[in-house]
């Protein structure tokens, strides 16, 4: 009875409410909707973060494989370096490494942080020799990787050759001390393409690569882009090998709501339309039928709003016939999502467009729906584009008809998942690939558990133990190091460990890892212990196995602890490569080498190799320091070492020579000068080789023979020669003067002599005797002007001292004082007092007095004698210019015989042809030069030109 009371009085009110009651109603729709939207964008949001976190775990596998490579390829570049720390076949392997690794665009080693071998060097010239140690840029960086003693991946940076680049090193140690580092460049754009980020659809994400810069601790960001997405939907990955930071953003600011906007507004649209429905239907009839009109318009215009949502909304919307499977109407993303044209799509049905997998599912779930055992349904199904490729969707299906009437229509909501399906077959793929490069690779590879482990060692306080410490514990305690190996799992091994260690089983193998550490790997073990204790991630350690039959192999072991597994340490892949091969050819390489370079050490010259193009020097034998001074580093500096070492009188020519010569014969040789470190000249013969690969030159290879000796020979021999050649000249020379001075004297004394013996008087034989006498003193003068003249020619070894020019001049005009105040000479002597040349004393003396005294002698009675005295360097010689007023010299007329022997060109009494004649000589001793310069009546300038 209650019941009955109750429900005409609620009626009654409801009829009697209508706005209320259609606000009421409005207000509970509009609630479940919002609910339903809320899930919906819940939902996708969730799908849209595991679509990122996908894309973000395949872009981290490809840069840790990447990055894993280049540790090897750094590791094996160490192993070039002999005892010494030379490397050994460097290009060779370097280009190996470089052509078995694309990621890779340049290797490095780098010893005491300068950059001294590059592979490939063409392209990275200018990084060559550049100091990483104290450069401000790469300091940091590079002592980060000293102190971590691990590769460190430093950049991006600006690279000295250009562009941004990621640089690895690895810290090197002989002798348990720092040599330098193994290096490997990679370019950014190498790294992003090698991690896949490039290949990435760049329509709804895109990615942004940044590291914390440690001068200023801000953030810097590398890639374009770089607007803040603070407010964007992003997720971040963290490379700890390099610091970075990788972000995945969605471009899309306001993505999800866009989704879920056409939903919200159709269920607005909807609770309101219901509403107001329910308000215009509860109204008086009178009222009702004065509505209907407005009511219609209404209806026009919520229409247009639908067909504008449908068409515009970002997923694609299919209304279908239920029982044909034809497509009735079809939105602008569904026909864009398949290919097709709106016109197409209305041609064909559900089956045309549906892969024929998924038929048979889609189809059953239709006839649920249809039989009404559903009221909607989900499928993640594929649709077939025009193109023949393959869409994945998610795909929601809702009746359009009411709950027990007749099938009719239904409508489908599609959203494109294609890319989200991609990336989880990439990773399944990964997976797949992983396990296969796990089972089948050529080394041994070990997966185990070291958690346990590190509590046990943790407990003990290893972690506050220093190095020293805990190996001298592990070495005192066997049996503690026993039990730790104990607490080590084996979780997997690949099919190279049964190889290597023949257990007669795989799980054998497995069921304890103390069956296979003997004494001999002991020392490993103990490596792995302290390289857990102070928080290391990597080790790699050469150990040595013994194998079931007894037989010793050397191994190269590598213990890496798996991304995301450094807390606990429960996932660590060890691989053991069997190196026995290659240390024993390794030795073999260099005992080789040893001895080619001990042979080639005993060849006296400098056997070098260079490049073709670029004149580097790739090789020189330990005789290029003996010879010329230079060490091996310097010869292999740059391009430019030989041509600067070249003598810059040769230089020019040398280097036309060389590049002609190696563009036309496959072999030369020509002779030039090198300035030692020493500044000393050395003359070389360089025989050059020209080494070709395919037709085209590639090097140059040769020989420097140091013939300094045998140059100095020559030329001691060439200058014997002309001495001897000057002295035959100035013999016959003199033969002639001889010839007619001792005739002519000669001549008169027979004369005389035949005169006194026909004389009649006493008288006439008395003046006869007379005139015998004058020819007996004039004929002695002759002999002595011709003797100092031999002297002078024939006095080889000369004493040569430092002489100061003008203390000289002054010590000559003292002698000549009292002429100079007989005549009132003017002298000037400009000759600066620190002019020195080198000089016989006697000849200087005797040069000085002869031209000073010659121009007093030849004064001008007219005027007060002048004597002008000046030095200068003239063609890198220093000249004597000595310069008179006096009567002066007719050149045109005497000029051919200056300096001839008894060639006077005066009345002067006292001139005998004499004094010009021996200053000559004693000026061509000295391999010196005098020139002349004279007018009559004006005056006369010699100078004299010191050697």
């Amino acid at each position: 009875m209650k019941k009955e009371s109750k429900s005409p009085r609620f009626s009654g009110w409801i009829f009697s409410n209508p706005k209320l009651t259609g606000f009421l109603l409005f207000i509970v729709l509009l609630s479940t909707i919002s609910y339903i939207v809320s899930r919906r964008y819940h939902i996708i949001q969730d799908n849209e973060q595991r679509e990122m976190s996908n894309i973000l775990q395949v872009v981290q596998q490809n840069i840790n494989q990447n990055l894993k490579n280049c540790y090897t390829t750094t590791l094996t570049l160490s192993l070039t370096l002999n005892d010494e720390g030379k490397p050994e076949n460097f290009d060779f392997v370097g280009q190996k490494l470089v052509e078995s690794n694309p990621f890779i665009d340049a290797v490095q080693l780098v010893p005491n942080g300068v950059i001294k071998y590059i592979y490939p060097l063409k392209g990275n010239e200018s990084a060559l020799n550049f100091d990483v140690i104290n450069s401000k840029i790469h300091r940091e960086e590079a002592l980060l990787a000293i102190k971590k003693d691990k590769i460190y991946f430093a950049g991006p940076v600006e690279l000295q050759q250009g562009g941004l680049g990621i640089i690895g090193r690895l810290p090197i140690y002989k002798n348990e001390k720092f040599w330098g580092f193994s290096a490997v460049l990679i370019r950014l754009e190498t790294l992003l393409k090698a991690s896949g980020i490039n290949s990435i659809d760049d329509s709804k994400y895109y990615f942004q690569f940044s590291k914390i810069n440690t001068e200023t601790g801000k953030e810097n960001f590398f890639l374009p882009n770089q607007e803040n997405f603070n407010g964007k939907n992003f997720q971040v990955l963290s490379i700890p090998e390099g610091d970075w930071k990788i972000y995945l953003i969605n471009k899309s600011k306001y993505g999800i709501i866009i989704d879920v906007l056409p939903s919200s507004v159709l269920g607005f649209l909807f609770s309101a339309f219901l509403s107001l429905f329910i308000f215009l239907l509860l109204k008086k009839p009178a009222e009702l039928q004065r509505l209907v009109h407005d009511q219609a318009t209404n209806l026009l215009n919520n229409e247009l709003k639908f067909k504008t949502i449908f068409q515009q909304a970002a997923v694609g919307i299919v209304h279908v016939d239920t029982l044909t499977g034809k497509l009735i109407e079809i939105n602008k993303k569904f026909s864009e999502m398949l290919g097709y044209s709106f016109e197409e799509l209305l041609t064909k049905s559900v089956k045309d467009v549906t892969h024929p997998d998924d038929l048979k599912e889609n189809y059953a779930k239709l006839d649920d729906l249809k039989n009404q055992k559903i009221r909607s349904f989900s499928m993640q199904k594929r649709y077939i584009h025009k193109n023949g490729s393959i869409i994945w969707v998610n795909m929601t299906t809702s009746p359009l008809w009411k709950k027990n009437e007749k099938p009719s229509t239904h409508i489908s909501i599609i959203e494109d998942v294609t890319r989200q399906k991609i990336s989880e077959e990439a990773i399944i793929k990964s997976e797949i690939r992983f396990k296969s490069l796990f089972e089948d690779s050529p080394i041994a590879l070990w997966e185990e558990d070291f958690s346990e482990l590190k509590k046990f060692l943790d407990q003990n306080n290893f972690r506050n133990k220093s190095k020293e410490e805990i190996l001298e514990y592990l070495d005192s305690n066997p049996e503690f190091v026993r039990h730790c190996i104990s607490l080590v799992k084996i979780i997997n091994i690949n099919n190279e460990c049964l190889t290597l260690h023949h257990p007669k089983t795989k799980s054998d193998l497995m069921s304890q890892l103390g069956n296979v550490l003997n004494n001999d790997a002991m020392d490993s073990f103990k490596a792995q212990i302290l390289a857990i204790s102070k928080g290391e991630n990597r080790l790699i350690i050469d150990s040595k196995v013994k194998k079931s039959d007894g037989e010793y192999r050397d191994i190269s072991l590598r213990w890496n602890v798996m991304s995301g597994h450094e807390e606990t340490l429960d996932r660590v892949i060890i691989s053991t490569e069997d190196i026995t091969a290659r240390k024993a050819s390794e030795e073999i390489i260099i005992q080789s080498q040893k001895k080619l370079e001990s042979l080639i050490d005993t060849i006296d010259g400098i056997v070098w190799e260079c490049d073709f193009d670029t004149f580097i020097f790739t090789y020189v034998n330990n005789k290029a320091e003996e010879i010329t001074g230079y060490s091996k580093e310097e010869w292999m500096s740059d391009g430019d070492f030989w041509g600067q070492t070249v003598h810059p009188e040769d230089r020019e020519w040398v280097l036309n020579f060389c590049s002609i010569q190696s563009k036309t014969n496959p072999r030369y040789d020509f002779e030039y000068r090198m300035l030692a470190k020493n500044g000393s000249i050395i003359w070389i013969r360089d025989i050059v080789n020209v080494i070709k690969e395919n037709g085209k030159p590639v090097s140059l290879k040769g020989i420097m023979i140091d013939i300094t000796k045998s140059k100095e020979a020559e030329k001691d021999l060439n200058n014997s020669f002309n001495l001897v050649t000057e002295q035959n000249k100035r013999l016959l020379n003199f033969s002639y003067i001889v010839s007619h001075n001792l005739r002519s004297h000669t001549s008169n004394i027979q004369s005389i002599t035949s005169l006194i013996e026909c004389s009649e008087s006493d008288e006439e034989r008395f003046e006869l005797v007379n005139m015998l006498q004058n020819v007996s003193t004039t004929l002695n003068e002759t002999m002595l002007n011709l003797n100092e003249v031999v002297n002078i020619q024939t006095n080889i070894n000369l004493i040569i001292e430092r002489l100061n020019l003008a203390k000289n001049i002054n010590k000559t005009l003292n002698i000549l004082s009292e002429q100079i105040q007989f005549k009132k000479a003017i002298i000037q002597n400009n000759v600066a007092p620190e002019v020195f040349v080198n000089y016989n004393p006697a000849y200087l003396e005797s040069i000085l007095l002869n031209f000073i005294s010659n121009a007093l002698r030849y004064s001008h009675s007219m005027r007060t004698p002048t004597i002008s005295l000046k030095s200068y360097i003239e063609n890198g010689k220093t000249v004597l210019e000595i310069a008179d007023n006096g009567i002066g010299i007719d050149l045109k007329k005497y000029g051919d015989k200056l300096f001839g022997m008894y060639k006077t060109f005066h009345e002067n009494p006292d001139s005998k042809g004499i004094g010009l004649f021996i200053t000559k000589n004693q000026i061509d001793a000295m391999d010196g030069n005098v020139t002349v310069e004279s007018e009559p009546n004006i005056g006369t300038t010699f100078k004299i030109y010191f050697k």
